[in-house]
């Protein structure tokens, strides 16, 4: 790229944000707050979505106040130690403790902007050892934090959201980054800027970075929005950024074969099984993050298995988003008898009830049933940009490349290098986390 001379700038703002998901829109509301600064976010598309709207919007944090009301003993260390023990990435930590540590913070400001936040008590997952998951009151999931903290930004006189208008490159000069290429209209601007943060998604659609880094994982249902190419890692790149733990995506082996719902994470900890082709119970269900049982799905029989739960567990899950769009796409299919289950599974009575033997400790499930065949699938990717823990990208050889933040899945994750190690609020940790991070330091604060 070439540096254009000072009068070739179409526009120049202190701080130019490249995605207005998660990530873009967190650094914005920072920066913004500083009212010397003028701040840009270029969204590609509102139209197509970004992964936090078609999230749950659930927000993993340890050491809330929601958790102190419940008696729920959780820290921001204890935080940062089940991630790392799960994804295995102990050079990752000052990263992982940077986000953990910010997340109480950035959580109890959401909520006091208005957004009505509450402690997930009834959300278990796998590999948490508190219940630190923090959703909305009434669970309608993160298209409805997108647009509470969208209106937010509006709200700044020193801050701009514009929207189908994708950042395209970026532009360089004085050893490093000094605007961005933007195409509005069919027309390429040039928008100088004094740091630029890269806060646009993975790259789970982008066939040809999905076929180099996670052959593995075969041909998943894919899950995400359709803005997710990747562009900014090539532009990284051709400065000397380095990628890592490109082989880890965000995975779920809860999505419904034929409707692309899914059903909610909290069954397995409310007595569902999962019952292959075969007939055969394959696996301890409470043992495996939904991510980590997308890889035990690829593995069976026809790549699928009938999730199976009972009138308790419908009870105690079916309020959930996931829950409440698979019921209204008829994805589930009741069983008032054992025997209607055992039709639905194709095995024989006898087979069936063997197949629902309660593992020790566990209860029993008793009719009615209900029944969802199960697949897996590809939601985004974990594997990014290498930052620092201020979310500065840096080079080969370690260097912050001046001007160059990047966060959310534009940069390295939480999961460590393979899918299995990622713990559920992973993402929105990542996104919002270094958003915060991000926008208070370019805000000075």
């Amino acid at each position: 790229m070439t540096a254009p001379a000072p009068h070739a700038w179409d526009a120049e703002v202190d701080v130019a944000v490249a995605g207005g998901g998660a990530c873009g829109v967190m650094t914005a509301l920072r920066a913004a707050r500083d009212p010397g600064l003028t701040v840009a976010v270029f969204e590609k598309s509102t139209r197509d979505g970004c992964n936090a709207a078609i999230s749950s919007g659930s927000l993993a944090a340890g050491g809330t106040r929601w958790q102190a009301a419940a008696g729920v003993e959780d820290s921001p260390r204890r935080h940062a130690d089940d991630i790392i023990r799960a994804g295995g990435d102990e050079e990752w930590r000052p990263v992982v403790e940077a986000l953990c540590a910010a997340a109480p913070d950035l959580v109890h400001w959401i909520a006091d902007t208005g957004y009505p936040v509450e402690l997930g008590l009834d959300m278990p997952r796998a590999g948490m050892a508190a219940r630190r998951l923090h959703t909305d009151t009434g669970r309608l999931g993160g298209a409805r934090l997108m647009r509470h903290l969208r209106g937010l930004l509006d709200g700044y006189g020193n801050a701009a959201f514009v929207d189908e208008a994708p950042v395209v490159d970026l532009v360089t000069g004085d050893g490093g980054v000094t605007g961005v290429a933007v195409s509005q209209n069919g027309v390429l601007q040039r928008v100088r800027a004094r740091s630029v943060v890269l806060a646009t998604d993975g790259f789970a659609n982008n066939p040809a970075l999905v076929g180099e880094h996670l052959p593995h994982l075969g041909t998943p249902f894919y899950g995400g929005v359709s803005t997710s190419t990747g562009d900014a890692l090539g532009w990284a790149l051709r400065l000397g950024a380095r990628l890592r733990n490109m082989g880890a995506g965000l995975r779920s082996g809860l999505v419904v074969a034929g409707h692309g719902t899914r059903v909610s994470p909290a069954l397995p900890f409310n007595g569902a099984v999962l019952v292959d082709r075969d007939g055969e119970r394959f696996v301890d269900e409470e043992s495996k993050g939904y991510s980590s049982m997308a890889g035990v799905l690829r593995r069976r029989p026809g790549e699928r298995a009938a999730m199976v739960w009972d009138a308790a567990a419908m009870a105690a899950t079916r309020e959930s988003e996931m829950m409440r769009e698979s019921l209204a796409a008829g994805a589930v299919r009741d069983c008032p008898t054992i025997e209607d289950l055992a039709g639905a599974l194709g095995r024989t009575v006898e087979e069936t009830e063997r197949a629902l033997t309660p593992l020790p400790g566990r209860r029993r499930l008793t009719a009615p049933y209900h029944l969802a065949w199960v697949t897996h699938g590809l939601l985004t990717t974990q594997g990014g940009l290498v930052i620092d823990p201020g979310g500065r990208v840096l080079d080969g050889a370690g260097r912050p490349i001046p001007g160059l933040y990047a966060g959310g899945g534009t940069a390295c994750g939480l999961a460590g290098p393979h899918s299995d190690g990622y713990l559920s609020g992973n993402g929105l940790l990542s996104a919002f986390g270094m958003g915060w991070i991000i926008g208070n330091a370019l805000a000075g604060r």
